[in-house]
């Protein structure tokens, strides 16, 4: 049921991956999280935020995937090779030729993501002025994930990696959840300079953050009230926990 209104913004959801560290060749999306497939929450809050459009980018599995979700409102992407979250969003071009909006962009294995925090992204987004805002989290432990450095002026300084990053930086308690809000134009033009110069050969969606603020462009961050709403699944342990956690909030109790 739609609790806010968002018909500018379209979303993009990222649920190519096969999700290897879950032990199963089953897409990771369509994992079950309370007789729920983890892509089904997503959805479901997005629903809720009351998005314009609906754009979900499928790969491993992507018959499987869709056949799943053929009842839901929702357009489909194909990535066929996975080479990154910025090719993602690249393989998306043709679907957003024109678009001039705002383009979210959220993960398809988030199912605690609540339309609360999206929305107030969102809020922050358009009243910056910003080109992009990213959704950060403050963890108990940041190991792994990509570190929020802010500007002295407000904004992003840059997200660096916890492989690139100096002992202070890896100090940072506030990271990346790979949640943005982008001025689509203005991200289109960032695409279309990301290099794959990294071990991996991939393109990564970070890495238009600072493009777009090399060319004088606003950057804004969003720390979401509650770290534990933006943890992607990626192992069996963590699904566990997800549902735990799921769980208790649906009978009112502390998780």
């Amino acid at each position: 049921m739609t609790r806010y209104r968002h018909p500018g913004t379209t979303a993009l959801v990222l649920a190519a991956g096969q999700g290897t560290r879950m032990k199963s060749d089953l897409a990771k999306v369509l994992h079950p999280m309370a007789g729920q497939p983890l892509l089904a929450y997503v959805l479901g809050t997005l629903d809720e935020l009351g998005v314009g459009r609906v754009l979900v980018v499928v790969g491993h599995q992507r018959e499987r995937v869709m056949a799943a979700f053929a009842a839901s409102e929702v357009e489909w992407v194909v990535q066929a090779d996975q080479c990154g979250t910025g090719h993602a969003v690249l393989m998306a071009g043709a679907a957003l030729e024109g678009f001039e909006g705002t383009l979210l962009v959220v993960c398809g294995d988030t199912p605690l993501l609540r339309a609360p925090t999206l929305h107030a992204l969102l809020e922050e987004h358009a009243a910056s002025g910003a080109a992009v805002t990213v959704l950060s989290m403050r963890v108990p432990d940041p190991h792994g994930y990509g570190r929020i450095l802010r500007a002295a002026a407000g904004g992003i300084a840059g997200i660096v990696e916890e492989r690139d990053a100096t002992e202070a930086q890896r100090a940072v308690d506030e990271v990346n959840s790979g949640i943005y809000a982008f001025r689509y134009p203005e991200l289109a033009t960032a695409l279309s300079g990301l290099a794959a110069h990294n071990a991996q050969g991939e393109y990564y969606l970070t890495d238009t953050v600072p493009l777009i603020g090399r060319r004088g462009l606003g950057t804004a961050v969003v720390c979401a009230e509650d770290h534990r709403e933006l943890l992607g699944i990626n192992t069996v342990e963590q699904l566990e926990e997800a549902e735990r956690i799921h769980q208790a909030l649906r009978s009112g109790e502390t998780p």
